[in-house]
């Protein structure tokens, strides 16, 4: 009998620890289950309330998010959503209210003119039940008011129905300054889908949430609202000044109307281009080419080309042509740069050891590969006995080739890499190419690359590395936006100078500025100069394959001032529209105009006195010499 009630206690003991772990566990389980429903409500509420609302068979509208502004770095508007409102008709509403129908339908084609009283009556009589009919489309609210106005003054209106004529809120992205910096801005496609520029490499940031205002039934049968508000996109401020961009490209666009003599059609160039940046932090102020294109109407082809040139033309070819002029020429066109890559050569034998700074080089018009290749300098002739100053200031590509050969293959590989060729720069934009370098490299690709024919790269790939070899050799990334902000205007993130190599010594860079200083002073550079200013640059004159064409891309890329440089400008033009191309004066007057103005907004001040010019007296670039019948112009001889 012991036994058994001793057995009855064990087995109720057992029971009840049974009973109690089960309680923890479904305790546990219930704790857990909360814990993981607020948790879904905090972190995702929003989207699951939007779901199951969504699903709902009553009245939702949605309300649509304004995409962000992009602003320049002074915050002048790039581009911004403007508001406008499509008039929508409820026949449902109206057609119920039999009493409303003459003052409402009286009402609509009094404030919109476009819209028909017997289409108005039709649409009721056919479709009484459409709650959702679409009378005009994107008016600015400046249209509308009247209309809103008469539904709100019941006395004088009693019978325009409220609720029979609503209005649609959408945005459409507007370009106040219409083609200014077009291809490095972009616009945008239907759907709010960033197509080129900082629309598209910034799409998603721009873009926000739409919202949704829901009409159902509670569960005292009453119609209540609930709306789950729209999520504006963040705000783009970018490095670009507004006033700078437009100095730019009023420059390039003078420079293409007035630079003309017959020898093409068209305007002054197949291409012209501009870089402006600060060397100091990678900010880039301006970014231009031409020909450019209207923002707000991108995919007018009328207004470019002839009527001759687009006949007959396919969808497919005239897409081509759009997308030629949609390029970004500063980060997607790849060339050879020509000798403002000079500097660059010269920098590495110097931090290499190969060279001191203290050689001298006898110019005699040539360097001779394999006893039949002849590649010239500009001056068929020679420049005689030239130091490594001299051979920039007068560009001479023998003293360049000869220096390749104590620089060695090895050597000038790595330094190209260090500054950056046949690499993105990582611009915030899209489209960058990396160029091409020669992989072959013998002694004839050696001595060409270091007067930077046989490769090619792209503009921004060429102003950053030279910012790296005149601010003391640190080699920052490029870029655009300096900052992102919420649509209220508050900084979600600040874009901080990103240093990505360093390229160059300190002391290696003091020299080189040195020598650019001669360049323009002295030199073939002395037509980009502003009177009054300090300022160093290189010239660049690269003949076109194929050679024998006698097509040139010129260009100049300089600084101000000499010592603390604020600004790098580079300026390209691609096979000027002249019988005689190779003259890299037509890229350095543009830089020169630019810089006049550029320079006192900028509040870069004269440091030098300034000097009394001889009337018409023009710089030299030896490099550039015009093609003759003594001399030739070109850079192989077979």
């Amino acid at each position: 009998m012991r036994n058994k009630k001793r057995n009855v206690k064990k087995f109720l003991r057992r029971m009840q620890k049974k009973l109690i772990l089960i309680f923890f566990l479904i305790t546990s389980a219930l704790i857990g289950l909360i814990v993981r429903l607020m948790y879904i409500e905090y972190t995702k509420g929003d989207k699951y309330e939007k779901i199951v609302l969504s699903q709902q068979e009553y009245d939702s509208r949605i309300i649509p998010y304004r995409r962000g502004d992009i602003v320049d770095i002074k915050g002048t508007p790039l581009a911004s959503s403007v508001d406008v409102y499509n008039v929508i008709l409820d026949c449902f509403v109206l057609s119920r209210n039999k009493e409303d129908i003459d003052d409402t339908i009286a009402a609509i084609t009094s404030c919109f003119p476009d819209v028909k009283e017997e289409d108005l009556r039709k649409k009721l009589k056919e479709e009484p039940n459409n709650q959702y009919t679409v009378l005009l489309k994107k008016l600015p609210y400046e249209d509308v008011q009247k209309f809103v106005e008469m539904q709100a003054d019941t006395e004088k209106h009693p019978h325009v129905n409220k609720d029979a004529v609503w209005f649609e809120k959408e945005y459409i992205r507007n370009y106040p300054n219409g083609s200014l910096a077009a291809s490095l801005i972009g616009f945008v496609s239907g759907g709010n889908v960033g197509t080129i520029g900082l629309e598209n490499y910034y799409n998603s940031t721009l873009n926000g949430l739409d919202g949704r205002q829901y009409g159902y039934l509670n569960s005292d049968n009453n119609f209540e609202k609930t709306i789950k508000e729209a999520k504006d996109g963040s705000m783009i401020v970018s490095t670009i000044d507004v006033n700078i961009q437009r100095v730019v490209e009023e420059k390039l666009a003078k420079f293409n109307q007035e630079n003309t003599d017959g020898y093409l059609t068209g305007d002054g160039s197949l291409h012209s281009a501009a870089i402006v940046m600060n060397p100091q932090n990678g900010d880039v102020y301006a970014m231009a080419n031409y020909p450019t294109f209207d923002l707000n109407n991108p995919r007018e082809l009328a207004a470019y080309f002839t009527e001759e040139e687009l006949a007959g033309k396919s969808e497919e070819e005239k897409l081509d042509l759009l997308n030629k002029l949609w390029e970004n020429f500063c980060v997607t066109y790849t060339f050879e740069p020509g000798s403002t890559v000079k500097p660059m050569t010269v920098a590495c034998g110097l931090d290499t050891g190969t060279m001191n700074g203290l050689e001298t080089y006898l110019c005699d018009g040539k360097e001779t590969f394999n006893g039949s290749t002849d590649v010239h300098c500009s001056s068929r002739a020679g420049h005689g006995i030239e130091t490594v100053e001299k051979s920039l200031m007068d560009s001479c590509n023998d003293a360049l080739m000869q220096m390749s050969y104590v620089i060695g293959k090895e050597n000038f590989d790595r330094y190209q890499h260090i500054y950056g060729f046949g690499q993105k720069t990582g611009i915030d934009l899209p489209g960058e190419e990396r160029g091409l370098l020669n992989s072959s490299r013998q002694a004839l690709d050696l001595a060409t690359n270091s007067f930077g024919q046989n490769y090619n790269c792209t503009m921004i790939q060429v102003a950053s590395a030279f910012s790296s070899l005149i601010n003391g050799g640190r080699y920052y990334q490029p870029h655009v936006v300096k900052k992102i902000a919420d649509a209220k205007g508050n900084v979600i993130e600040n874009v901080a100078p990103v240093v990505l190599k360093n390229t160059t010594s300190e002391e290696t860079s003091e020299k080189v500025k040195g020598y650019l200083y001669a360049t323009v002073s002295e030199g073939t550079g002395s037509e980009a100069k502003v009177n009054g200013y300090s300022m160093g640059g290189k010239t660049g004159t690269a003949q076109k394959l194929p050679r024998g064409n006698k097509k040139y891309l010129v260009s100049f890329i300089g600084y101000a001032p000499q010592e603390d440089p604020q600004l790098v400008i580079y300026v390209v033009i691609d096979e000027p529209n002249k019988e005689e191309q190779a003259h890299s004066s037509y890229a350095q007057q543009v830089v020169r105009e630019i810089l006049e103005e550029i320079l006192p907004y900028m509040n870069i001040f004269p440091d030098e006195e300034l000097k009394d010019l001889p009337e018409g007296e023009e710089g030299q670039d030896a490099a550039v010499t015009p093609p003759s019948p003594e001399e030739g112009g070109d850079v192989f001889e077979e």
